[in-house]
């Protein structure tokens, strides 16, 4: 009996001592605003406290769920050593505000920096369609708590939510993808988001995919890896600055 617990403790102070490790998509819940809220996670192998990973908050598109980026942003994430994780809107046709942020995404994050050893200064969005624009609005809400922003089929829609980047504490850096033949975002209002942002002093980047509609799907290597190159170059000089709204319902 003393030799099964002696060996019971050596792995347990073995397994402690080992590097976080988790090769699978999760399913989870957080609980926000007393609702349970689900969200895909996915953390590479062997990651260490002594080198922290960037993390990426990847929110889905209308009809679609968490896991369908997450399970696009996998094989990258773990080639880089980037934590992704995909939450789920509390109406899966679309994101809104303040249901889903900025609160709820602040939380999510917050729980997984207490769980997994990730670099505060490098946390990211991407976002996909109508996730797009919620990467959009969170990133201009609340600049100072994202590194960059990266969105592949998505702009800002007329002068309310153009108000939003003069509002922003810090110009966020954010690159937008969309295909030339995307028959939900246009060029022009998309090219009108990136000008309406460089205008007001902001780093955006905006890349036309030729031939390339709203589908994200079918092209998402090669959209991801060009998204996760612009991401990768920024940091936050300083600790992340969370801001606090009261929000009309």
């Amino acid at each position: 009996m003393k030799f099964y617990a002696l060996v019971l403790c050596t792995l347990l102070i073995a397994l402690s001592a080992h590097p976080v490790s988790s090769q699978e998509i999760s399913k989870e819940l957080i609980t926000s605003k007393e609702k349970k809220r689900a969200y895909y996670l996915f953390v590479p192998e062997k990651l260490s406290p002594a080198t922290p990973s960037p993390l990426i908050v990847l929110l889905h598109g209308s009809g679609r769920n968490g896991i369908s980026l997450v399970e696009k942003w996998k094989d990258l994430a773990k080639k880089e050593k980037v934590i992704v994780v995909g939450p789920d809107a509390l109406d899966s046709q679309g994101w809104n505000i303040p249901g889903d942020g900025p609160d709820f995404v602040h939380e999510l994050i917050e729980a997984l920096k207490a769980r997994y050893p990730v670099n505060a200064r490098r946390v990211y969005l991407f976002g996909h369609s109508a996730g797009a624009g919620q990467a959009l609005y969170l990133s201009l809400l609340e600049s100072e708590y994202f590194a960059a922003t990266a969105v592949h089929a998505g702009a800002l829609h007329g002068s309310q939510d153009t108000q939003l980047i003069e509002r922003a504490k810090r110009k966020i850096p954010i690159a937008i993808f969309v295909g030339t033949n995307d028959s939900f975002f246009p060029l022009p209002i998309v090219r009108a988001t990136r000008d309406a942002l460089n205008a007001k002093g902001f780093n955006s980047e905006l890349t036309e995919i030729k031939g390339h509609t709203h589908w994200y799907y079918d092209r998402a290597p090669e959209i991801n890896r060009s998204a996760w190159e612009f991401l990768k170059r920024y940091e936050l000089t300083g600790e992340p600055l969370y801001q606090e709204y009261q929000f009309n319902r």
